[in-house]
């Protein structure tokens, strides 16, 4: 009997937790993904479609303030991930053989 009840509980709790992880994602990756469209934006200006007089079908060409924003947007996404590269490195430390950067050299294995 106790059998029973411990099946029923985990079942119900397994569609009930799935129905709130879902409902708690959806709503969630929707905030980021109106957070990331405005930060995109920003960073990068759209490229206008509509056609150049006489030439049918092309787009304009960038001008020199969206070249320049969008390479500014590039840089710090570089050094933001550089960052962090650096932040992992100094976490994982000694990992794989490799030497701290506290000066701790890495132990040579004799083959």
């Amino acid at each position: 009997m106790s059998q029973d009840n411990f099946v029923g509980g985990f079942l119900t709790g397994a569609v009930v937790g799935g129905v709130v992880g879902g409902i708690l994602g959806v709503l969630i990756a929707s905030k980021v993904a109106n957070a990331d469209a405005a930060t995109s934006e920003e960073t990068f200006p759209k490229l206008s479609t509509k056609p150049n007089k006489g030439r049918r079908g092309q787009l304009k060409p960038p001008t020199e303030q969206s070249i320049e924003l969008a390479r500014r947007g590039l840089e710090d996404k570089i050094a933001q991930l550089n960052e962090a590269i650096d932040d992992v490195r100094q976490q994982l430390g000694g990992v794989n053989g490799t030497p701290r950067e506290s000066g701790e050299k890495a132990i040579a294995r004799d083959s």
